[in-house]
C-alpha cells in the first residue's frame, strides 16, 4: 500500500443529490448560508488546506449551478458526473481520482461547512500512522433508545458505552475504497457511509474524535445551526 502523502491524497466531496428532507424546491448544497452556498462553506474548509492537491466534486448531470459559483474555476477542483446514490457519485469521482494518479480518498458530505483544517489535518495525520482508514466522529453522550420497528414506541433503552456519530471526513486508501463500494453494490448490500463499505469487507477503520459542531446539514433546523458556527454567534452563547 503506497504511504499516505499529501501529494498522493485527494478529496472527494459527493453533491449530486437533493437532500429532500430539507423540503426546499432546490438541491440542499446550493441554499443560502452566511452570504454563500452551503457548498461553498464546504470546499472553502478544504481549498484551505494548501496542501490539499485536489478536489473532485460529484455533480447531477443536470447540474446547473455549480459552474456559476466562483471557485467553480479554482484550478485545485475538478467535476465528474455523480450517480442516483452517494455511492454511486462517490464511485464515480474514485475512478477519476485513480485515473489521475491518487492513491488515498478523503470524502466529505458537501452539506457539512463547518469542517475545519485542523480536524481534517489530525485525521489524515492518524491515518498516517495507522496506515489504514480512519474517520471523523463524535461520542454519543445522550441516553440512546431503540423503537419498536416502524413506531414512536420505545422498546429498549441502548447503552451509548463505545457508541460514536460517524462524521466526515472519512479517509481511504482510494482503490480499496473503490473495490468495496463495487462489491458491495454487486452483493445489494447498502452502504451509508465508506466506511461501511470498508467494514463490510472486513478492512480496519479507527474513529477520531472530531467536533460535535461538524453538522450535516440535513434538515431545516440544522441550518440554523450552521449559521451560528459560521457566524461565530455560538461562541456568544458560552
Amino acid at each position: 500500500m503506497t504511504p499516505l502523502e499529501w501529494s498522493r491524497l485527494a478529496a472527494v466531496v459527493p453533491a449530486a443529490g437533493r437532500g429532500s428532507r430539507m423540503g426546499t424546491a432546490i438541491a440542499k448544497q446550493y441554499l443560502p448560508l452566511v452570504g454563500k452556498t452551503i457548498i461553498e462553506h464546504t470546499l472553502e474548509a478544504l481549498l484551505a488546506l494548501p496542501q490539499l492537491p485536489r478536489i473532485y466534486v460529484a455533480l447531477a448531470a443536470d447540474d446547473d449551478q455549480f459552474q456559476c459559483l466562483p471557485l467553480a474555476r479554482n484550478a485545485r477542483i475538478t467535476t465528474v458526473i455523480g450517480g442516483a446514490e452517494r455511492a454511486d457519485s462517490v464511485a464515480a469521482a474514485l475512478g477519476q481520482l485513480l485515473a489521475d494518479g491518487f492513491d488515498w480518498a478523503l470524502v466529505h458530505d458537501a452539506a457539512r461547512p463547518c469542517v475545519t483544517a485542523t480536524e481534517v489535518e489530525t485525521l489524515v495525520a492518524r491515518a498516517s500512522e495507522l496506515g489504514h482508514g480512519a474517520i471523523l466522529a463524535s461520542r454519543v453522550r445522550d441516553t440512546m433508545k431503540r423503537a419498536h420497528g416502524g413506531t414512536t414506541q420505545v422498546a429498549e433503552t441502548v447503552s451509548r458505552a463505545d457508541l460514536w456519530h460517524a462524521l466526515t471526513p472519512q479517509l481511504f486508501p482510494a482503490r480499496a475504497l473503490a473495490e468495496a463500494i463495487a462489491a458491495a453494490a454487486a452483493a445489494g448490500v447498502a452502504v451509508t457511509d465508506e466506511a461501511s463499505a470498508m467494514e463490510w469487507r472486513g478492512q480496519p477503520v479507527v474513529l477520531v474524535a472530531g467536533s460535535r459542531w461538524n453538522i450535516k446539514v440535513t434538515e431545516p433546523e440544522d441550518l440554523t445551526l450552521a449559521e451560528l458556527w459560521l457566524s461565530g454567534a455560538h461562541l456568544e452563547t458560552r
